[in-house]
């Protein structure tokens, strides 16, 4: 008919009956072969880079503080295990502009068993043997009793003055204290440096001021890490949690579909509503504090989260977000309420085929094993990377000298010309680099690193995907369930999708790959023209952010249905991807009302969870019930383990829901191939179920009649034409 033809010419042309189609191909090739050898090489690449990495980094670098000698502070088995605190020889020195540039305050640095306490100059205590020994202790090595105050000096090897002093990320620095608005180190408000001239203790501010600055970066990463060391089984436990409450869920799901569905529609609402009340409790309690009206403009960035807690304006953000996130789910509810009701029956059919191929509940822990993998190497190659300079050593010296700031060799420096040249210079350690052709490349492995990450991580979320699909494929495809099914569905499909779509599965994680790759360059060039005052150049790049992340979303989407296509018939990426999209296309009324209101659905289920452990978490870390108060770890951020379980909770949420998720999305594809390829007639049955043939055929809204109706339709006015041929005659 030309109208169909039309309607046909834009969206493809539909299935035909086919009665030797049962269900997922069985006879099938290896399909988008290039990609597939592209890609182990890639693999084979990464690998390479992994062991060139391990061979050439070294991670004490970032735990250890490192000395002038380049030696690691408290490192066990090494001659300075015992001496875990590095030791500034003039920490005033670090108040030099120079340290912003270089990040190495230029004095001598050494590894001490303890921080100084107390004050003490090299004059006196040179006159005291008790102090003198006390004083050696911050002195380098072949420091005698015998040699005198101006040759101790001349070389180097004491400072010439102590002040009291603290640990603090394993540095010494001075305890500064404040008495009566004046600043004092030791309780002290001046101090002699140890050349005859009394200094004020304000004159150490800009010292410890510049030293922090350079290693605050460095504190934050170590405080995190310290913290992890110490929470890192209640984080487990957490995610423990989080996973046998999804697996809980998605069990109950599986029996009582309908129920559970309106059980977690009401707790999801109730969660934000305890969550609104929280904030405000916590609101009210902060009026009259001390502080608590300080805005979070004024305020700026902390590294200690928790201060943000003592501030009122923090607690009515939380509290305006969740109210605003309470009132648009409450809103969708009311307005989907009827196709609501619709996806649940869809949710109960989903449940009757995971029913039939249990295996596939479990399929989800077997995607986080891989994903657990691919991130643990990505991290320990991406640190092992980082940490593969080499130390760089370079000249200080109080006095002018033409050699300053230049590379040396601490083995040989004390007899090179330019220890002759400089008498007063040393050769310390600067910071970690190198010249070498790897060390020019080390940003280039570092992005191949980060790519390779991103694609195996598509990689195996594409398998699962690919074996979901093929596995509830063959469900709907069986005409007497589950007797027509495989023995082994899920099996079946992975084997299927490893030996012969590697390729396929490669190309859809590629291109999904290179799009979150430019996705993130243009953050980065976000982050970096912060500061710009060019408002195209902002808008601009504001476009082409939202540009790319509306892509990388349909490129998602159309992965996912073109690797159901490809678990059903085998085909290449691109003819499946192409075949999918057109009859998505031609049923676009279904996706956008049943689909997404499936979809909808399952994230509140994702929202559940993740609210519960993370409510569970927030209470547990932060000390706020007193039953776990001795019980809970001591910590410098209690918000690091709260929002890794946080994180951890969604992604164990995520991928138990996406077997739901999977099989409403291959059920609905099938049900859309199955109305063009029969018309329920005896001789061509339709496979869905009588359920599954309500729910969706009430919605169909207007759709072009299948091609085994429309062949019926010419069949019936050929014979009219016949019948009326003959009577006329």
């Amino acid at each position: 008919m030309p109208e169909d033809e039309e309607y046909y010419g834009k969206h493809g042309e539909p299935r035909k009956y086919d009665p030797n189609f049962k269900g997922p191909i069985q006879n099938r090739g290896c399909t988008d072969i290039v990609c597939c050898i592209i890609f182990i090489l890639a693999i084979l690449g990464y690998i390479a880079v992994g062991i060139l990495a391990w061979s050439q980094g070294d991670p004490r670098k970032v735990i250890y503080p490192t000395d002038s000698q380049g030696q690691f502070c408290g490192q066990a088995g090494t001659p300075l295990e015992n001496k875990p605190l590095l030791f500034y020889f003039n920490i005033m020195k670090c108040a030099s502009p120079m340290v912003l540039l270089e990040f190495q305050c230029p004095t001598t640095q050494m590894c001490v068993e303890k921080c100084p306490d107390r004050f003490m100059t090299l004059v006196k205590a040179y006159t005291n043997r008790n102090d003198f020994d006390y004083y050696k202790k911050f002195c380098k090595e072949g420091v005698s009793n015998s040699m005198s105050i101006p040759q101790i000096l001349k070389l180097g090897l004491c400072p010439a003055m102590l002040t009291p002093s603290k640990p603090f990320t394993r540095r010494c620095f001075p305890a500064l204290g404040l008495k009566g608005g004046v600043i004092t180190v030791g309780n002290n408000s001046h101090f002699e440096d140890g050349d005859g001239r009394i200094r004020d203790a304000k004159d150490l501010v800009d010292g410890v001021k510049n030293a922090t600055v350079v290693i605050e970066a460095r504190q934050v990463v170590m405080k995190i890490f310290e913290d992890y060391t110490q929470s890192w089984y209640w984080i487990l436990i957490g995610l423990v949690i989080a996973m046998l409450t999804s697996l809980l869920f998605i069990v109950l799901l599986r029996f009582l579909a309908g129920i559970m569905v309106w059980v977690m529609i009401v707790m999801v609402i109730l969660v934000l509503g305890y969550g609104i009340f929280h904030c405000y409790m916590e609101y009210a309690a902060l009026k009259g504090e001390a502080g608590a009206d300080v805005t979070l403009q004024e305020l700026g960035f902390q590294t200690d989260f928790s201060v943000y807690l003592q501030i009122r304006q923090t607690w009515l953000a939380f509290m305006i977000i969740l109210a605003i996130v309470e009132v648009i789910i409450i809103l969708l509810l009311i307005f989907l309420r009827k196709r609501i009701l619709i996806a649940i029956a869809l949710i109960k059919e989903a449940s009757r085929a995971v029913g039939h191929v249990m295996s596939s509940l479990f399929y989800p822990l077997f995607t986080f094993v891989l994903l657990t993998m691919v991130i643990a190497y990505w991290a320990v190659t991406a640190v092992f990377l980082s940490t593969s300079n080499e130390p760089i050593y370079k000249v200080f010296n109080e006095t002018a000298c033409d050699h300053s700031r230049t590379t040396c060799d601490p083995a040989n420096y004390s007899t090179s010309p330019m220890k002759a040249q400089c008498p007063d210079s040393e050769c310390l350690f600067a910071f970690y680099g190198g010249e070498s052709v790897y060390h020019k490349y080390l940003i280039g492995l570092q992005f191949y690193n980060v790519f390779l990450f991103l694609w195996c991580a598509n990689f195996v979320t594409a398998l699962g995907q690919m074996t979901l699909a093929g596995a509830f494929a063959s469900y709907y495809w069986a005409f007497v369930k589950p007797d027509d099914m495989p023995a082994f569905p899920v099996f079946s499909a992975l084997g299927r999708s490893l030996r012969y779509h590697t390729g396929s599965l490669a190309f859809g994680s590629l291109i999904l790959s290179v799009i979150q790759v430019i996705r993130i360059l243009l953050e980065y060039l976000d982050h970096k023209l912060k500061g710009a005052q060019n408002k195209f150049a902002k808008f601009l790049l504001c476009c082409l952010k939202c540009c790319f992340w509306c892509l990388e979303k349909f490129i998602k989407f159309l992965n996912r249905n073109a690797f159901i296509m490809v678990a059903i018939y085998g085909k290449n990426f691109c003819t499946s991807a192409r075949d999918a999209f057109m009859l998505l296309m031609r049923n676009m009324i279904r996706v956008a009302v049943l689909d997404k209101v499936t979809d909808f659905l399952l994230f509140l289920g994702k929202l559940l969870i993740v609210g519960l452990v993370g409510i569970f978490a927030f209470f547990f870390f932060s000390g706020r019930v007193k039953a776990f108060e001795n019980t809970a770890p001591h910590l410098h951020y209690y918000w690091v383990p709260i929002l890794t379980v946080v994180i951890g909770s969604y992604l164990i949420a995520h991928g138990f829901f996406s077997v739901y998720s999977m099989c409403v999305d291959t059920l609905f594809l099938c049900f859309c191939e199955d109305l063009e390829r029969n018309d329920g007639s005896a001789s061509r049955p339709y496979y869905m179920s009588s359920t599954l043939h309500e729910i969706l055929w009430e919605n169909k809204a207007e759709d072009p009649p299948s091609s085994s109706a429309r062949q019926q339709d010419d069949e019936d006015i050929r014979l009219k034409e016949q019948q009326a041929q003959e009577d006329a005659a």
